[in-house]
């Protein structure tokens, strides 16, 4: 029993760790979004496009590695866990996400090169405003698929729900 216990602190611990980055990715991104838009409210005409390709990396950044390193694990973790419930969750979850991954990469668009840059600009504090509603959503989203799957089955819930279990 020691062993398992060992071994999946071992599997989940580097998944615990990979949400940690990611979250601390998160907290990141909304620092430079709101500089972002103070930026946009006080002088719309002096925001540069390395401001905006520095915001923009950044958000394809966490959505890239949502997709691409935390949504998979979550479902491996299910999986491993043999969750269905989870996975059929996970499933709805992500595939709601999938509105705020196409408006991230729209506003990517928009901004990707000096042209479109002043082509647009006038529109940066609307997108803002989009982007805003959107990624609280997808916050909120990635947070119920983080707390349902990866915080149900991590080392420390299961010795909690062993403990809380008649002998």
């Amino acid at each position: 029993m020691l062993e398992d216990c060992k071994s999946a602190l071992e599997r989940w611990g580097g998944v615990h760790r990979l949400i940690d980055r990611w979250l601390d990715e998160r907290r990141d991104l909304l620092v430079n979004f709101v500089e972002l838009k103070e930026a946009c409210d006080a002088e719309l005409e002096a925001v540069t496009k390395e401001r905006i390709d520095a915001f923009s990396e950044l958000l394809m950044d966490y959505i890239s590695a949502g997709h691409f390193e935390v949504y998979p694990q979550l479902r491996e973790e299910a999986r491993a866990f043999a969750d269905e419930e989870a996975l059929t969750l996970a499933d709805r979850l992500l595939q709601r996400l999938e509105m705020s991954t196409e408006l991230v990469l729209d506003f990517d668009a928009d901004y990707a090169s000096p042209g479109r840059v002043r082509q647009h600009l006038g529109r940066l504090p609307a997108w803002l405003a989009r982007l805003a509603h959107g990624l609280t959503e997808r916050f909120s989203l990635e947070d119920e698929l983080i707390g349902r799957i990866h915080a149900r089955h991590a080392p420390d819930a299961a010795r909690e729900e062993a403990a809380a279990r008649p002998s």
